[in-house]
């Protein structure tokens, strides 16, 4: 069984991207090459690694699973072993963090750039990802942390708590509601939920409601957490939400309203995942210990 590093890193990077052009153009070589570089391992295990989706690209098998997980390992000790010979950092690689992508904007640049003062040899790959996709490429090694909420992921992936974070009232300004200093559940109850379209999230933001035996008097959906806050701020309903960025205002300039919820309800968690299955890198151990020291030196705003 002979194949080389090159290879490897092609293959990983397909699975990272879960597409042969996607990895083509990140690692600027050309398609036939990773195809090239794929068939050759694929021969060497006597095994396929990946199963061709049409018009949705490649996923692994279970198989390729495993030997991408164990790919990601060796690649990651082939580049600390090259990083031996650098003083300036003693931990080397590539390190892909994905990001649930309400979190992505607020806490993933600032985590990148406090992480590269601790260790420059590394290069960070930041995916922007579902609650479900998070989940499944953390399985699949396409990814090696999860900066998300503690929401939707499997009993056998590490937890690692960074921040808790209260949920408060999204109201538009001149709300009947906006000039009382809480609101409760059911005060909310009575006007339109607009809730993103996460599964997850929005059944979880509907069971705070059903656990004290309310339901809103009407629901909407939308694509996005920004997409939800212009809502608001221009009179289509109410929401909840636990991210607050700095500065109250939607992307069309409109101005919102946050108000601390009157309930007792539980604290949301910022976590860091990664599956058990998996051993981590010397890199995305680093990371971890920068991101626990981040937050814990810095005032998240959370409303």
């Amino acid at each position: 069984m002979k194949f080389t590093l090159a290879q490897l890193r092609y293959v990983v990077a397909v699975a990272r991207y879960g597409s042969v052009t996607m990895a083509a153009q990140a690692l600027n070589v050309s398609q036939p090459s990773i195809s090239v570089a794929i068939d050759h391992v694929e021969d060497a295990f006597g095994q396929k690694l990946f199963v061709r989706q049409r018009g949705s690209g490649v996923a692994l098998t279970s198989f390729g699973r495993k030997a991408v997980a164990k790919a990601r390992q060796v690649l990651a000790e082939a580049d600390e072993l090259a990083a031996l010979g650098s003083r300036e950092a003693e931990v080397g690689g590539e390190l892909v963090l994905g990001c649930f992508e309400d979190l992505a904007a607020y806490f993933a640049p600032a985590l990148m750039r406090a992480f590269a003062e601790r260790c420059p040899a590394v290069t960070v790959v930041i995916r922007d990802e579902t609650f479900e996709t998070l989940g499944r490429r953390l399985a699949d090694s396409a990814v090696d942390l999860g900066l998300t909420y503690d929401l939707g992921l499997p009993a056998h992936f590490k937890r690692v708590l960074l921040h808790e974070l209260r949920p408060h009232a999204l109201l538009p300004a001149g709300h009947a509601l906006a000039d009382q200093r809480t609101v409760s559940l059911a005060e909310l109850a009575a006007h339109p939920l607009i809730m993103t379209d996460q599964p997850h999230s929005w059944q979880h933001m509907l069971d705070l409601f059903l656990s004290r035996g309310l339901t809103p008097v009407a629901q909407s959906t939308t694509s996005s957490f920004e997409l939800q806050r212009s809502m608001v701020a221009n009179g289509f309903g109410v929401a909840v939400s636990y991210t607050r960025p700095h500065g109250d205002l939607s992307y069309d300039g409109l101005p919102l309203v946050c108000k601390p919820l009157a309930d007792p309800l539980p604290m949301q968690r910022i976590i860091l995942a990664h599956d058990t299955r998996q051993r981590l890198s010397k890199a995305a151990l680093a990371f971890i210990e920068v991101a626990k020291a981040w937050f814990a030196s810095h005032d998240v705003f959370t409303g």
